[in-house]
């Protein structure tokens, strides 16, 4: 009787064991000093982790040429919150290409000795920012929770949870942690001509946004900080080309020559950006060693 028994509870404790890798497990802290920059990723089994990012790309501001302003804002911003000063959540937004992103992980690494670490989220994955945010909040480093590529569709559950983060729950925001977050809307979520029949107007011609509207925009309103990128001009280009290809240590007497081939470069991608420059330089410097150019 007492084998059965024995025998009855361990294939209970098994059972117990196996129902206990698929239920949902509470968020455990990283080993800090591994990295400066983390990634969430959600597990098969539905298991959310933090990942140390082992190889940051070498970005600094230096690099960035042409978006002067925008850099002035973002360290700005930047250095208050990491100061303990007032800082902002900050949406970047505008044309592709032209340095969003690549700002962001340029002031990770310029201010990392200064204690700022970076998480990277997907927006599939932002239901799960409350977990996040809960596992740093006791941390002395400051941390940006950076999510590259927003944007939403309808019903998207990512968008609520986001909105609330951000402003709206009963919880006082956390003192070390921000939101950084790059889109080619300004908005997030997809506009329709359908929108506008929702605008009213009063009998002195004043219009109002209708609810349809004001919804779209509630989310990217509640981001303290709106830094716009725009399409660069064909002198603009070519200086970041130059920039590129000095980086990449192309002697500045052929960068006049790679001018022409930078141009047809960029025609053929239909964008004169940085992210362009960039892979244009690339290559023309790959030809050079290689006695292609």
């Amino acid at each position: 009787m007492n084998d059965a028994l024995e025998r009855m509870l361990h294939r209970a404790e098994l059972l117990m064991a196996r129902i206990e890798l698929i239920l949902p497990q509470p968020l455990h802290a990283p080993d800090w000093q591994t990295g400066i920059a983390f990634r969430y990723r959600k597990r098969s089994s539905g298991h959310g982790v933090l990942e140390a990012v082992r190889h940051v790309g070498q970005m600094s501001l230096d690099d960035l040429k042409e978006i002067d302003p925008q850099k002035e804002k973002i360290q700005r911003n930047t250095l208050q919150f990491l100061q303990g000063k007032p800082a902002n959540n900050v949406l970047l937004t505008g044309a592709r290409g032209t340095g969003k992103s690549s700002l962001v992980k340029a002031c990770l690494n310029t201010y990392a000795t200064q204690g700022l670490r970076l998480i990277e989220v997907d927006k599939q994955d932002m239901v799960d920012l409350p977990d996040i945010i809960h596992v740093v909040a006791d941390r002395p480093e400051k941390f940006i929770v950076f999510c590259d590529d927003l944007s939403f569709d309808e019903g998207e559950p990512g968008y609520k949870a986001l909105k609330s983060i951000l402003d709206g729950t009963v919880a006082a925001a956390t003192p070390n942690v921000l939101i950084y977050a790059t889109s080619n809307r300004r908005h997030l979520l997809p506009e329709y001509m359908k929108d506008n029949l929702s605008y009213t107007h009063t009998d002195d011609g004043e219009v109002h946004p209708g609810e349809v509207i004001e919804e779209k925009i509630s989310l990217s309103e509640r981001f303290g900080l709106w830094v716009s990128f725009y399409p660069f001009s064909q002198d603009e280009y070519l200086r970041i080309v130059d920039q590129w290809l000095s980086a990449l240590q192309v002697p500045a007497t052929l960068w006049p020559q790679a001018h022409p081939e930078s141009l047809v470069w960029a025609l053929e991608r239909g964008s004169r950006s940085g992210r362009v420059a960039y892979q244009f330089a690339r290559d023309y410097a790959g030809r050079l060693a290689t006695g292609g150019a």
